[in-house]
């Protein structure tokens, strides 16, 4: 007879106390460390999900008592509400916590002092008075008025999803994108969050829906995992539709209902227009209407601006190419162009649309700087643009005229609309989009708005690395199409060759391994031991030669070293990686001030990226910046971008930013750093693909270093599986061709 025994349930227990500090917050669960000390003066560790808590406030704590093996004894909270202090003390210092924007320990003094125990209602019930108080003016008054408003709201919504069982981390997202709203959309319609919230999932807004009572069948919630699986295969795959089999399979997997159930709703859906549903290829294909719409939109003004008759460059159908060609190299001290250069040039200055593709070392800046020249040459008016500033900033270094990204060139505005568009064209004869292979299909589609038939486009771009971040596959699908005309560069330069990074990237675009060795400088693979712990390994490896051996040994600044991982999660993905990078690269310092924003910890001389795109500032996904200063009153931090501006972000929108002093291979696109130092282990075994590899050592300009099993580096050079994307981008170009 089996015996069995279950460790009784702990007894709960209640604890008040006020919160000195956050040690540590994970702003994707709400996962809590914070010390809290009692009425009696006892520091206690608290556990649990507290998104949304502030030093300085006063907490009613419902949980019990354990007992951890490293850090001894812990409160676990299940569940919590705040309680305003009563103390003139307890006021001051939770007015001056930060927790109202405008209001830092001083000011909050000045309150105190003049309205005692009152102050809080005061606040709350007649802020005119805030006028009693030296100092105060009235914009000030104004601005405090308003914050205090806004965290009573938020903390509202904060206790209805803690009732729903969800972590209130969320809540200032969820108030941001709709104001007062916010707890009568969340309490009807809650699959609402997972389409508007940037961050929450369908998973989270299930769970609000079903402990709400919304029933397991109903209409509204198989809708909204059908949009949810899309929208995700769009995000995560760069899907831009989904066979329409698999789509129902993953949302049933999803949904936990029968396959039919999800198909019965997709009529409705079409209906709702919400999405379309066409055949390609003898599939039923099933779109997100904006994706879907993109893509069409795409592929008709790609062929419109191919077959147009107008020709801005007219002049460039009866040039004597001899003579241009030889005016660049005596006259404007070009080298000799080789004849894929030639054949090049003469097609961007002669067809309206041109692809110009090639790896590392074969000569595009070269083609690029010729056909710019020669167009300026002939008076033509021409814009350089690319995907990122780092790109455009090369782009304009090559050139030697301006580049811009794409966004300020079209200068997108809140919401996504742009100041250049079919109304109101880009004033130019030629465009040229570098780094291309970055372009997904909604970025794409808003670019071509704005350049009228006529005007040549000219895309640049190596289609062997990774495709955009964003779904879509759009320089691979023009070139498959066959619509355009493609000239590829394959001739490594000799120049060029003498590069260890140059040669290693074409070998492992062949097929074969790197080389490296002690006679090789700018290319080195320091060897992992294998064992159990070879992941952590490789970590301190990382902090090492990012901190001390590279600087030592090439006299680089750590700023310059960009380390780069294949994943996002593990012990040697970016959030580890940053976190640690982040203690060695940029310590806490006396003076140095730091803020606890969105469950991570930011401080001045922090590396930062950008994780979306921001209108109202004008930083979007993927600039690159550094925290140049943090304003605790004001609750800001002001970021130094890498195209020399700065920008002011509230702390409250700290979640559009992620540590960048490692990021993904995908984020480093359109990047270059003059070293990359990255992990390659059979732990990464999903993400280990050739033109993974490829794409993270040509991000570097004159160092790389992987710290790597070998057998790693082999499972990335054979696997030249490049995973499918659902587009039909290729098949809409050739039917209009």
């Amino acid at each position: 007879m089996a015996i069995t025994s279950s460790s009784p349930s702990p007894p709960t227990a209640e604890l008040e106390g006020t919160v000195e500090r956050i040690t540590y917050q994970n702003p994707s669960n709400g996962y809590t460390v914070l010390k809290v000390t009692t009425r009696r003066g006892a520091e206690v560790t608290v556990v649990g999900q507290l998104g949304g808590v502030n030093p300085g406030e006063t907490l009613h704590l419902d949980g019990f008592w354990t007992t951890h093996p490293q850090h001894g004894r812990q409160f676990q909270a299940t569940g919590f509400r705040s309680i305003l202090p009563a103390t003139t003390e307890g006021i001051r210092k939770y007015l001056g916590s930060g927790l109202i924007r405008g209001v830092g320990p001083v000011t909050a003094r000045r309150i105190v002092e003049h309205f005692g125990a009152e102050a809080l209602d005061v606040i709350d019930q007649q802020p005119e008075r805030l006028s009693e108080v030296r100092g105060l003016g009235p914009k000030r008054i104004k601005a405090i008025i308003a914050a205090w408003a806004e965290q009573r709201a938020i903390k509202d919504v904060m206790v209805l999803l803690q009732s729903l069982g969800v972590h209130t981390g969320l809540a200032v997202r969820i108030y941001r994108e709709y104001g007062d709203d916010a707890l009568h959309i969340v309490q009807t319609d809650p699959y609402r969050l997972a389409r508007d919230v940037w961050g929450i999932g369908f998973k989270t807004a299930d769970t609000i829906g079903r402990s709400l009572g919304i029933p397991h069948d109903d209409p509204g919630r198989l809708a909204a995992g059908v949009r949810y699986v899309l929208s995700q295969a769009a995000d995560r795959d760069g899907h831009v539709y989904l066979p329409r089999d698999e789509l129902v399979t993953a949302a049933a997997e999803l949904l936990g209902c029968d396959p039919a159930q999800v198909d019965a709703v997709i009529p409705d859906l079409v209906a709702a227009r919400d999405v379309f549903v066409e055949a390609n290829d003898g599939v039923e294909a099933v779109y997100l209407s904006a994706l879907g719409g993109a893509e069409i939109a795409v592929a008709r003004r790609l062929s419109r601006l191919a077959a147009a008759d107008d020709d801005r460059l007219a002049a460039f159908q009866s040039v004597d190419w001899e003579r241009a060609f030889d005016w660049l190299h005596h006259t404007q001290g070009m080298p000799p162009l080789a004849a894929q250069q030639v054949a090049a040039v003469r097609t961007a200055l002669t067809q309206r649309v041109t692809v110009l593709t090639g790896g590392p070392g074969t000569g595009k800046s070269t083609t690029l700087r010729a056909v710019v020249t020669l167009a300026r040459a002939k008076r033509a008016s021409v814009i350089l643009a690319a995907p990122t500033g780092r790109a455009a900033k090369r782009m304009a270094e090559v050139t030697g005229r301006e580049a811009q990204t794409i966004h300020r060139l079209l200068k997108l505005q809140p919401g996504g609309a742009a100041f250049f568009n079919e109304e109101n064209p880009l004033p130019a004869d030629l465009v040229v989009v570098d780094e291309a292979s970055m372009l997904d299909v909604a970025l794409c589609n808003t670019l071509l708005k704005a350049i009228e038939p006529g005007t040549h486009l000219l895309l640049v771009g190596d289609v062997d690395q990774l495709p955009s971040v964003g779904p879509g596959n759009i320089l691979r699908d023009v070139i498959d199409s066959g619509a355009v005309p493609v000239v590829r560069l394959d001739e490594v330069f000799r120049q060029a060759e003498q590069s260890a990074i140059v040669r290693n990237a074409h070998r492992i675009n062949h097929g074969e391994m790197p080389q490296w060795g002690r006679d090789i400088r700018d290319f080195a693979v320091l060897r992992l031991p294998e064992g159990p712990d070879v992941i952590e390994r490789a970590a301190e490896t990382i902090i090492e030669l990012v901190q001390e051996r590279l600087p030592r040994a090439y006299g680089l600044n750590p700023g310059e070293i960009q380390v780069l991982s294949p994943m996002n999660r593990g012990p040697a993905g970016t959030r580890r990686l940053n976190e640690l990078l982040q203690e060695a690269l940029n310590p806490a310092a006396p003076g140095k001030l730091e803020t606890r924003a969105a469950g991570r910890l930011i401080r001045t001389g922090d590396r930062l990226i950008a994780l979306r795109n921001n209108y109202q500032l004008e930083v979007f996904n993927g600039d690159l910046a550094y925290v140049q200063s943090l304003d605790p009153i004001e609750q800001r931090f002001r970021l130094a971008l890498d195209d020399g501006r700065t920008v002011d972000v509230p702390f409250t929108q700290a979640d559009e930013f992620g540590h960048a002093f490692a990021i993904s291979v995908h984020r480093a696109q359109g990047s270059e750093f003059r070293a990359v130092v990255m992990p390659v282990l059979t732990a990464h075994y999903l993400m280990l693909q050739r033109n993974l590899l490829y794409t993270a050592i040509t991000r570097a300009r004159e160092l790389v270093v992987l710290v790597a099993q070998p057998r790693a580096i082999a499972i990335a050079v054979r696997n030249d599986r490049i995973a499918r994307r659902y587009t039909a981008l290729a098949e809409r170009l050739r039917s209009l061709a």
